[in-house]
């Protein structure tokens, strides 16, 4: 049997999914990459793997999907990593750049504009390359990932996307859940999600062999895996997973 392909997200909020793979062996049983969150999705779409951690907002895209295991990627009030910022006042805002690495992050503020703030923007996206620091007056920029705890310093005025989708909803956010393109054995989703498990339960040991490498580090990073990253795929999540989808349905 071939080996399955397993799509991961390349920021620090996967590291205990990474840490926990890898220290199980699973690498011996499966095909593991690391991708931007759109990477993950793209690539669960078009078949080129199995088994990602597939942003929530690109769910609708694919023909079948089945979610995998207890974990995901999820926040129960801010997460730090997905933010809305601006060097104007919010209520001046006009423009808003988006962030091309995400899914789930783009219709979550537009989910948030259309349903909360009530407020119409011009919405701009985003490639490589693109200076989100330079941005004028008049306009914000949705940015996800790491590189959030460096640039947020840049700008005076900021919105964590997953405490107001908090507020505005009284539930949590999933950002994304691992899910499969098609049926997979029980005894390999027993085994990943027993993989996943042996990260999300050692957090210490996560920050030590990943506090030293990235943007989010020691500390910090100890702090931001524990407190502001949910990864257990509960109920309330799952009511906030399935209440997202209806509201960008309707988008």
């Amino acid at each position: 049997m071939d080996k399955i392909r397993i799509s991961a997200v390349k920021y620090a909020n996967t590291y205990p999914f990474i840490y926990g793979l890898n220290v199980s062996g699973f690498g011996e049983k499966a095909i593991i990459e690391t991708d931007h969150p759109s990477g993950c999705a793209e690539k669960l779409i078009t078949g080129r793997t199995d088994l990602g951690l597939m942003p929530a907002g690109a769910l609708p895209l694919l023909n079948e999907y089945h979610i995998v295991g207890d974990y995901c990627i999820g926040a129960n009030g801010d997460v730090r990593t997905v933010m809305l910022l601006s060097n104007s006042e919010f209520e001046d805002t006009r423009t808003i750049y988006l962030d091309y690495r995400s899914r789930s992050s783009v219709k979550l503020i537009k989910v948030l504009a259309a349903n909360w703030w009530k407020k119409e923007y011009e919405w701009k996206d985003t490639s490589r390359g693109f200076d989100f620091t330079g941005i004028k007056p008049g306009e914000a920029v949705v940015l996800i990932g790491d590189q959030c705890f460096e640039l947020e310093k840049s700008f005076s005025h900021n919105v964590d996307l997953a405490g107001a989708w908090k507020k505005y909803t009284g539930l949590p956010f999933v950002f994304a859940c691992w899910i499969a393109n098609k049926e997979l054995e029980r005894d390999f989703i027993d085994d990943f999600n027993n993989a996943l498990a042996s990260g999300v339960r050692n957090i210490d040991a996560v920050v030590q062999k990943f506090g030293k490498t990235g943007k989010i580090r020691d500390a910090e990073l100890k702090k931001y895996l524990s407190e502001n990253i949910d990864y257990k795929l509960d109920n309330e999540k799952k009511k906030g997973l399935s209440l997202f989808l209806e509201l960008i349905g309707k988008l």
